[in-house]
This record gives C-alpha cells, structure tokens and sequence, in this order.
C-alpha cells in the first residue's frame, strides 16, 4: 500500500469515510489521475502534474479537496474557499452528506479542462 493510501486509512472518522468517499469519485471522474504521497499529503497527479490533493484539517473538523491552476476555474466558484491561501482554491466537507457529488464532478471536469493552462494566469 502507498503512503496515500496509508494516510486515507488512518484517519479518524468521520474524516476516513469523506476521503474514501472523495477519492472513489476522483477517480471515477478524472480516471488517468495518479495518486501519490507529497508534501505529506495524497495528492492526485496528471502525468507530473499536480491535479488536486486531498487534507484533513483535524483540528478545524474539515476535509479540503485543493486544486492547482484555480485561478482558471471557473465552475462553482461560490462553493469553493481561498481563506488562508493565496493561489489554491478548496472545497471543504466536515461531513458525507455535505459532499454534492454533482459539484465535485462539475469542478473536477473542470480542472481536467484547464490542465495545460500556467499554474498562475
């Protein structure tokens, strides 16, 4: 198993069930993404590129769905958060039923679509 994997497996519930959950609709979404272990995160790769990763805020009782090149996204701009950040948008769940599969398709598609743009435009 990866270290990905391993981080996915061992975290408390119900963060645990959120990142199964959102990693099963990635990568029925975006099929040819890859996921690997950076930055102590799992992160899901485009060939060697950064697609989006997948963080546990324990402390705060969220999960964050990050994505490169957000500056060029353009579905769904009012669910996603910069708070703290600079460059990278999110979405955040604290629970499976707050997860709109429909909305993470739609920005995931999206991000698909803009993948050979600059990370910054």
């Amino acid at each position: 198993m990866n270290p990905a994997e391993n981080y996915i497996l061992n975290q408390k519930e119900p963060f645990r069930a959120i990142l199964l959950h959102l990693q099963s609709v990635i990568e029925r979404t975006v099929p040819i993404v890859s996921l690997k272990f950076k930055w102590k995160l799992p992160c899901y790769y485009l060939d060697d590129s950064p697609f989006c990763y997948l963080n546990v805020s324990e402390k705060k009782g969220y999960v964050d769905v990050g994505f490169w090149r957000s500056a060029h996204l353009t579905m769904h701009a009012d669910k996603m958060t910069m708070k703290g950040r600079k460059m990278i948008k999110s979405l955040r769940y604290s629970s499976l039923e707050e997860i709109d599969e429909t909305v993470l398709k739609e920005i995931l598609q999206d991000a698909y679509a803009i993948k050979d743009k600059k990370f910054w435009s």
